[in-house]
């Protein structure tokens, strides 16, 4: 069972601006997720995931967005978001939290072990640690 905590105005911030930033820049088959993560000085950073025709070098929205706060010099991360934009096939209308995949989860966790990831839990939008969804992490550091 996650240890849960529950969301702030701010975080809903957070998620209107993933949000606004995959409405902005959607594209069927090369964008569909928007991501943002709020560095601890306070500042957003958003970003769309970019989508290549071979998967396995599609790059997440999260490393997009981890990677454009670290280019501005703000390496200090506190939560961090995704959502999914509807395809034009699909009858949904807005856009929905989606949990960072593995290899988000292990770069989010790289960049900062006390970073707040949001998620839909229960059905329910929270937040939790990093490293409540990535129990005994690899690491190389010696304890």
């Amino acid at each position: 069972m996650l240890k849960t905590k529950a969301l702030t105005n701010r975080d809903y911030e957070l998620i209107k601006s993933a949000e606004q930033v995959i409405e902005k820049n959607y594209r069927y088959g090369r964008h569909h997720i928007g991501a943002a993560v709020r560095t601890k000085s306070g500042t957003i950073f958003s970003a769309v995931h970019v989508e290549a025709n071979v998967g396995r070098i599609t790059v997440c929205g999260e490393a997009m967005a981890i990677g454009k706060a670290i280019s501005e010099g703000d390496h200090e991360f506190e939560t961090i978001v995704a959502v999914a934009h509807p395809h034009p096939h699909e009858e949904i209308e807005k856009c929905w939290v989606v949990a960072p995949c593995g290899m988000c989860r292990e770069l989010i966790s790289d960049y900062g072990k006390d970073t707040n990831v949001i998620l839909s839990y229960h059905s329910e939008l929270v937040k939790c640690n990093i490293l409540e969804l990535l129990p005994e992490k690899y690491t190389s550091d010696i304890d």
